[in-house]
């Protein structure tokens, strides 16, 4: 069986991707701006849940996402 393998992209390109601003991801998140700026700059990593609302708002797997 022949596996794919994806690249990782950013959290910002991830978000982008899903086609929303920082503003409209924060609120999807129900995090503040600067918090959602702190995880795209890789100040701060998001919490396990986090990452799972990540996965659904921007329908994207946190496997090929930098988180930090």
């Amino acid at each position: 069986m022949q596996m794919h393998k994806f690249p990782k992209i950013s959290l910002a390109a991830a978000r982008v991707n899903a086609g929303m601003s920082q503003q409209e991801a924060a609120k999807a998140l129900g995090v503040s701006v600067a918090t959602l700026q702190n995880y795209e700059s890789g100040k701060t990593v998001p919490q396990w849940g986090t990452v799972q609302k990540i996965e659904r708002v921007y329908n994207f797997p946190a496997d090929f996402i930098f988180l930090s």
